[in-house]
């Protein structure tokens, strides 16, 4: 079982135009809601890979049987602890270059008792489950060393993935976790410079490997991805597809990783195919992740190198 902690999850409304004029008025050419949150949509995404996900974390009384529903629908096995008021809700607006800016709600404040909950809820499953996923922001009342309480509960038999950046990812990584995934903007914001080379790339991968990380997946966008363990480096470029939108690119690479950690596959195994479901996702219109059809067409034209 593939456990996925989320607790920020998400309403996340898609809304296409021609083009955003701030200041002006904009004409929606469609818009699309989603009920997710970046460790949700990771359970979604080991689903349609044909895994045994399980979701767990924070979800909210007055929306929150929604995201129950669209769990249900993608046979997704789950067990919250629920908060008072409402999931929080993000815009995404993308043009008709796929120039994403997104406006993120904040959310509602959450206490320690139910903090707390969340991560005896942690302990237990975790200790079920082969691969514990750690993925997303955190909602207003926790700070950012939460990730490394969360890090602490999960059973020492799991293998622990945390995609999150800045202290939250430096809070995880300082208690030893088996994988993390930032982008690439991700990894400039959380050591704090920019990141202009090869060699800059190897560098800032290898300081999260010194703080903790076992290996790195480190995401490009359309140029594919890295990994490293810090003694073996690979890269995998992505295919040149028709971009849909990048929301949920990177959480289809995190369940893909996933899949392959569990396996025990070898680091190139794992870059191969979380770029196939980050490619995969971004080609499937409407929706926030990839279907197996989709992953498999594009898994089977990546190539993987040592670099």
């Amino acid at each position: 079982m593939i456990l996925t902690v989320c607790m920020s999850p998400c309403m996340d409304v898609t809304i296409e135009l021609d083009s955003l004029n701030v200041g002006m008025t904009n004409v929606v050419k469609s818009r699309r809601t989603s009920f997710g949150g970046k460790a949700l949509n990771v359970a979604i995404g080991v689903a349609r890979l044909g895994g045994a996900p399980y979701a767990t974390g924070l979800m909210y009384n007055e929306n929150g049987y929604a995201f129950e529903n669209a769990l249900d629908k993608e046979g997704v096995p789950f067990t919250f602890v629920w908060n008072k008021g409402r999931v929080r809700e993000n815009y995404k607006f993308i043009d008709n270059r796929s120039m994403l800016t997104e406006v993120n709600d904040v959310g509602e404040e959450v206490q320690k008792e139910k903090a707390d909950e969340v991560l005896g809820m942690v302990r237990m499953l975790s200790a079920k489950s082969t691969v514990t996923v750690l993925s997303g922001g955190l909602p207003r009342g926790l700070t950012p060393d939460f990730y490394a309480k969360l890090v602490r509960a999960v059973a020492p038999n799991s293998l622990k993935i945390v995609d999150a950046s800045e202290q939250r990812l430096f809070s995880a990584i300082a208690e030893g976790v088996d994988l993390v995934k930032p982008n690439l903007d991700e990894l400039e914001h959380t050591l704090g410079r920019k990141i202009e080379s090869k060699e800059d790339m190897l560098a800032g991968c290898n300081e999260l490997l010194t703080r903790g990380a076992k290996r790195v997946l480190l995401s490009l966008g359309k140029q594919g991805a890295v990994i490293t363990d810090g003694v073996h480096n690979y890269y995998c470029k992505s295919m040149n597809v028709a971009v849909n939108s990048t929301v949920g690119a990177g959480d289809g690479m995190v369940a893909a990783a996933a899949m392959q950690l569990e396996q025990d596959a070898p680091l190139s195994e794992i870059l191969r195919a979380g770029v196939a479901a980050g490619t995969a996702t971004v080609m499937t219109t409407g929706r926030t992740s990839f279907t197996k059809d989709k992953f498999n067409e594009v898994i089977a034209n990546l190539r993987v190198t040592e670099i």
